[in-house]
């Protein structure tokens, strides 16, 4: 038995989610690890933003649980399960499955010294190392998220991560409006969207002449899940060597949320 880590899942919240944990594949050693505690280990590292290595001793051994972690960002398993909540989520709150309005923004944040792929500076914002791209419903759950490197522009990678959300088969389905700020704004990225997602970009901008904090309409919502991706001492900071593995982790941490 593991101790009781803040980050462990309630028996309940486990039950959610096993029914989508993959069944061990035939053949071979039958599998010897509880599910529930390689889930937990891994929103350890998650949370507390520990390497692999560090994994306290009472969870299974740290090369099996990176190998479940690995092995499910490769076949799409977390991908899977994260699309499966927000519908859960919203109809529990009488939503419907699907948003009709998503908000796009970025966040540029540095890297560790030892992540050399895909890295750059962005001079906006004075940071060097990676930028995320996210697309959130108007609930602020997330519905497709972009790595890059920090000099990719804002329209580009906006253009990437629209195009997720369009390919997916159930989040964009019922999309029409898609919330921007300044940023985005140009006749040339409002025509892509209209003419490939066939969704309308509404930008909101700043007041003149304000300082401080201002709430923007509907554009708060992306910054609250910023958020709470910053309660993950794992995600302050990208310490991946691949931008799919950071990608993985935010999937993840939206996962706990949900749940």
């Amino acid at each position: 038995m593991t101790k009781a880590y803040p980050s462990n899942l309630t028996h309940a919240q486990y039950e959610l989610l096993s029914d989508m944990i993959p069944e061990a594949k035939p053949g071979g050693r039958k599998r010897e690890v509880e599910m529930w505690e390689v889930l937990n280990a891994i929103f350890y590292v998650l949370v507390e933003g520990v390497r692999w290595r560090s994994l306290p001793g009472d969870f299974p051994a740290w090369q099996t649980v990176y190998t479940y972690f690995r092995n499910w960002r490769k076949d799409g398993t977390w991908l899977h399960i994260h699309d499966s909540l927000p519908e859960w989520t919203r109809i529990e709150i009488e939503r419907h499955r699907s948003p009709s309005e998503a908000i796009i923004d970025s966040q540029s944040v540095k890297s560790a010294a030892t992540v050399s792929q895909q890295v750059g500076f962005d001079a906006g914002k004075k940071i060097k190392d990676r930028k995320r791209f996210m697309t959130v419903d108007t609930l602020g759950l997330v519905l497709r998220v972009l790595v890059t490197a920090a000099n990719v522009g804002e329209r580009e990678g906006g253009k990437k991560v629209l195009k997720r959300v369009k390919q997916s088969r159930t989040q964009g389905c019922r999309l029409t409006i898609i919330w921007v700020d300044g940023g985005f704004n140009g006749e040339p990225f409002m025509q892509w969207v209209m003419d490939f997602c066939r969704w309308i970009v509404q930008v909101v901008l700043r007041p003149e002449q304000t300082k401080g904090f201002v709430l923007l309409k509907k554009r708060w919502v992306v910054e609250r899940t910023f958020g709470w991706l910053m309660g993950c001492r794992r995600l302050v900071r990208d310490y991946q060597l691949l931008p799919e593995t950071s990608q993985t982790f935010i999937y993840v941490a939206m996962i706990r949320i949900m749940v």
